[in-house]
């Protein structure tokens, strides 16, 4: 496999992290060696991803900043252009995620002045990261048929919101969509941005709810749910979550600890359960609030 990125074009971008503050997907170069049957691009990148050693290179006159002048105009036309490219490189492959991506305005839900519209997951404090958007886009896609109009889905790390605003679009007034994060000073933040999102109206309605919790044990209180959404790696699928799983519903969810693959995990009508990986990942942990904070997970 190619040990570098080709730079040909200003939509080849490449990610990095820096091991105090491990990025929620980043995939490391020797981890796809080993996985090379799950390898994941970026849609944004011309070759694999590969791992930067140099932070620098995302300052200063940067590929990131090349990457804001390629998206240029308003920030509803740059969130526009980032969904087209990920439906051109074959990640979006529905009219529907197509339709939700661009209605919610990723540029809303990260810190000011970091490039919201770059192919990349970016820090949100408290050694946690907002997924890059191909992520958020793949878990759309994997997740719409349980996202119809009157279904019920919890977002469990909801972090800054984004996610979980776009679930609540998909299910609509009648449904019903929980966030579940454990940070309190973030949740805070994603109630402010989506009061400023799409999906304010809901957030008014009470159809969609943020909460401080510890998502390992999931939201009982609106539970049975069609769709379950992790945004952190777990060393083992949470009961809770299972239990909390609608027969007929499917929970997406990144396992393992050094070494994880998103987890697509189907409850049968049944109760019985089916798992298929999807592909290879690197996400921040599933953990106790205190061990996030600390970085000690």
């Amino acid at each position: 496999m190619p040990s570098s990125i080709s730079l040909h074009s200003v939509t080849a971008i490449a990610y990095g992290f820096r091991y105090r503050a491990p990025l929620k997907h980043t995939c490391l170069l020797y981890a796809h060696q080993l996985h090379s049957s799950h390898r994941q691009k970026s849609p944004l990148f011309s070759s694999s991803f590969c791992r930067v050693l140099n932070p620098s290179f995302f300052t200063g006159n940067s590929l990131f900043s090349r990457m804001e002048q390629f998206w240029s105009g308003s920030a509803v036309n740059r969130n526009k252009g980032m969904t087209e490219q990920l439906r051109r490189h074959g990640v979006i492959k529905s009219q529907k995620v197509t339709e939700i991506m661009e209605t919610v305005d990723r540029g809303l839900f990260v810190p000011e002045g970091t490039p919201a519209y770059v192919d990349s997951p970016m820090s949100i404090g408290y050694n946690a990261t907002i997924s890059a958007p191909h992520m958020h886009a793949m878990c759309l896609e994997l997740l719409k048929d349980r996202l119809q109009p009157g279904m019920h889905a919890l977002d469990v790390g909801s972090g800054t919101g984004y996610l979980t605003a776009c679930f609540a679009l998909m299910v609509g007034p009648q449904g019903r969509v929980v966030g579940v994060e454990h940070i309190p000073e973030l949740v805070a933040w994603s109630i402010k941005n989506v009061e400023k999102s799409a999906a304010a109206p809901l957030l008014k309605e009470g159809s969609l709810s943020l909460h401080v919790g510890d998502g390992r044990k999931g939201w009982p209180e609106h539970a049975p749910y069609d769709a379950i959404h992790v945004g952190a790696a777990a060393a083992d699928v949470p009961q809770d979550l299972i239990d909390q799983l609608k027969p007929g519903g499917r929970m997406v969810i990144p396992v393992g600890t050094f070494f994880q693959d998103l987890k697509v995990i189907d409850k049968k009508l049944d109760g019985s359960i089916s798992v298929r990986s999807e592909t290879s990942v690197r996400y921040v942990p599933l953990t106790s609030r205190e061990a996030q904070i600390k970085g000690t997970a």
